[in-house]
C-alpha cells in the first residue's frame, strides 16, 4: 500500500477550505532528541486510522472543508526557515482560513503566529508545553525551540499568552519572567486544581477574541506520547488535551502541533496527534454551526 501523502479527509481546495494543514519538516533547533522533521508525514499517515465520522459532535470530517498544502521546504537554518513559513502562512490568514501547522520542533511555531495580521480580530495564544520555552537565547541562537514563548510573546504581548502544563524550566527563564510577567499554569497546579478549572483560568486570562493553539506533544505525559524529543513525566493526559482544545474551539484562530518524533515509539504519538487535529477541526465546525 503506498504510504497518504496528505491528511485523512482533506478533499477540499484551497479556495472552498476552512482549514489548512501545513507540514514543516525542520527539526534544527532540537537539544535531546532529533527527529521531528518526520513528524508531518506521520502524524499524516495515521490520521488515516480514524473514521471520518465524529461520534461527540455528529460531524462527519469527509465531508468538511479541509486542504493540505503540503510540506513546506526543508531548512537549514532556524532564520530560513523563519522567514518562509510566514510568508506561507500569510495567505492563509488573508484568506480568513485556520491554519493547522503540523511540525517539527517548537521552533515552528512563532512564525506561525507572527504571520497572523496586525488588523484582524485580536489573538492571544495558548500554549501547551512541558517547559516554558522562555530563554532569549539557547546555545547562541534565539530562534530556538527553547526560546519559542519568548519570541511569541514578542509578537502578542506578555498578557496575550499562557503557558500551560509546564513543569520543566531554568533558573534563568524564572528570574527573567519576574520582571516579564508572561502567565502559566503548571502540570502540578492542574493535578490539583483539575484540568476544568486550571484550563477556565487559562481562557480568562485571554481577553483577545481569537485563540491559537500551540501544542508540543511532550506537554503530555510521555506514558501516553514517548514519541518526542524531550519527555518530561509528570505530564497531562490525552484527555486533558482534548478537553483544552474543545475549550477553545469556538474562537480557534489556528493550531500547531510541534515535537512528534515517530521514530521513539510504535506510531502511539504520531496517531495521538493526528486524533487531536481531527479534534480541533470537529469542533471548531461544530462551534460554528451552532452561531
Amino acid at each position: 500500500m503506498q504510504r497518504p501523502t496528505t491528511f485523512a479527509d482533506a478533499r477540499a481546495s484551497f479556495e472552498d477550505a476552512e482549514f489548512v494543514i501545513v507540514g514543516v519538516p525542520f527539526d534544527r533547533t532540537t537539544s535531546f532528541r532529533p527527529g521531528a522533521r518526520f513528524g508531518p508525514d506521520s502524524i499524516r499517515m495515521h490520521s488515516w486510522n480514524f473514521e471520518s465520522y465524529d461520534l461527540e459532535t455528529g460531524i462527519d470530517l469527509s465531508d468538511a472543508p479541509i486542504h493540505d498544502l503540503g510540506n513546506t521546504e526543508e531548512f537549514g537554518s532556524a532564520a530560513d526557515m523563519v522567514g518562509a513559513l510566514r510568508e506561507e502562512i500569510r495567505p492563509i490568514y488573508a484568506a480568513k482560513k485556520v491554519p493547522i501547522v503540523l511540525g517539527g520542533d517548537h521552533a515552528c511555531s512563532p512564525p506561525v503566529v507572527e504571520a497572523y495580521p496586525d488588523d484582524a480580530p485580536s489573538l492571544g495564544v495558548l500554549y501547551l508545553d512541558a517547559h516554558m520555552d522562555f530563554r532569549a537565547s539557547y546555545l547562541g541562537d534565539a530562534r530556538s525551540h527553547a526560546c519559542s514563548a519568548r519570541r511569541i510573546l514578542e509578537k502578542v504581548g506578555a498578557r496575550n499568552i499562557v503557558v500551560l502544563g509546564v513543569r520543566s524550566v531554568s533558573h534563568e527563564e524564572v528570574d527573567d519572567n519576574r520582571s516579564i510577567g508572561m502567565s502559566f499554569v503548571t502540570a502540578h497546579e492542574i493535578a490539583k486544581e483539575g484540568i476544568s478549572a486550571s484550563v477556565q483560568r487559562a481562557l480568562n486570562m485571554l481577553k483577545t477574541e481569537r485563540i491559537y493553539l500551540s501544542l508540543d506533544i511532550d506537554a503530555i505525559d510521555p506514558a501516553y506520547a514517548g514519541g518526542t524529543g524531550t519527555p518530561e513525566p509528570f505530564g497531562l493526559t490525552p484527555r486533558d488535551v482534548k478537553y483544552v482544545i474543545d475549550q477553545a474551539a469556538p474562537r480557534l484562530a489556528g493550531l500547531d502541533i510541534m515535537e512528534v518524533s515517530p521514530h521513539y515509539d510504535n506510531g502511539n504519538t504520531s496517531a495521538l496527534a493526528a486524533r487531536l487535529a481531527r479534534e480541533a477541526i470537529a469542533r471548531s465546525l461544530q462551534a460554528r454551526k451552532g452561531r
